[in-house]
């Protein structure tokens, strides 16, 4: 009994044996395999880059704001020296009027580590914000997304320009050149998006909006004014009436002519009649 079991315990062994070294075997076989580049006449895989673990977000923040200020030139001369103090661009300055309202429309970049900061110094003293939007807008995937695709595009770049130096025939560096070509522009394309994003990650933007009412303070000036704009605007209508009576005088014509001829016909119809 001794030995049938020994026997049956021996054989459980090997078969174990057996199969961790088929395993191992496959498994250096699929490895070895892995690795034989595809077969097709120069047309290289893109690997896709492992995912890169996130440092950092890539926050796009963009400010609106809108108030009335009491002096322009004053609110000005301010804002301007917040934005120079801030380390700020002013990419745009415009001025100008409206209805009732005198304007000055000013587009400010300004280093995101300072956008807050900008925002409060220049709220100071505001009793009231006709608009106060802060927008923040997360771009950290598609950030990541593309400088994982730009990576794998620029190594398939460096593969292709080894193809390219190994090419023997004159057909052979066509084809290489023109997938290089399609592999670069597909490379600027996503360098210029990612450099937009770095920058208006790196730089927030304020479009600010600030007004002031130019209502007349003086009453009576402002009623002698209107008084003033009502007689002129009846004497342009007096003559504008008078014009048009003289665009329409060949109907008048013709309405006295008609009365005329009927008057005359029926003082003859009576003279028969008597």
């Amino acid at each position: 009994m001794k030995t049938i079991s020994l026997f049956l315990f021996s054989m459980i062994l090997a078969c174990s044996n057996t199969t961790s070294d088929s395993r191992v075997g496959s498994y250096e076989e699929s490895e070895i395999y892995s690795d034989v580049a595809p077969a097709s006449s120069f047309e290289i895989s893109e690997k896709s880059s492992a995912p890169q673990v996130l440092q950092e977000q890539k926050i796009i923040k963009t400010g609106n704001l809108r108030f009335q200020t009491r002096d322009l030139e004053k609110t000005h001369g301010k804002v301007k020296q917040l934005v120079s103090r801030y380390n700020g661009i002013l990419q745009s300055d415009r001025s100008g009027k409206g209805y009732n309202e005198e304007y000055l429309n000013l587009t400010i970049r300004i280093p995101s580590e300072n956008f807050q900061v900008l925002i409060d110094s220049i709220s100071q003293g505001v009793a009231y914000f006709d608009q106060n939007d802060i927008t923040q807008q997360d771009v950290s995937e598609e950030y990541v997304d593309l400088e994982a695709r730009l990576k794998a595009k620029r190594e398939l770049e460096n593969r292709y320009l080894e193809l390219l130096k190994q090419a023997k025939t004159v057909k052979d560096m066509l084809e290489i050149e023109r997938e290089l070509s399609s592999i670069r522009e597909e490379i600027e394309a996503r360098q210029g998006r990612l450099n937009y994003l770095q920058n208006q990650v790196s730089y927030s933007t304020i479009h600010l909006y600030f007004y002031k009412t130019t209502t007349d303070k003086g009453i009576t000036t402002s009623y002698g004014q209107k008084m003033w704009n009502a007689i002129k605007s009846g004497w342009n209508g007096i003559s504008l009436f008078f014009l048009g009576l003289l665009h329409i005088w060949p109907f008048f014509v013709i309405l006295l002519l008609a009365v005329f001829g009927v008057r005359k016909y029926l003082k003859r119809k009576k003279k028969i009649k008597e």
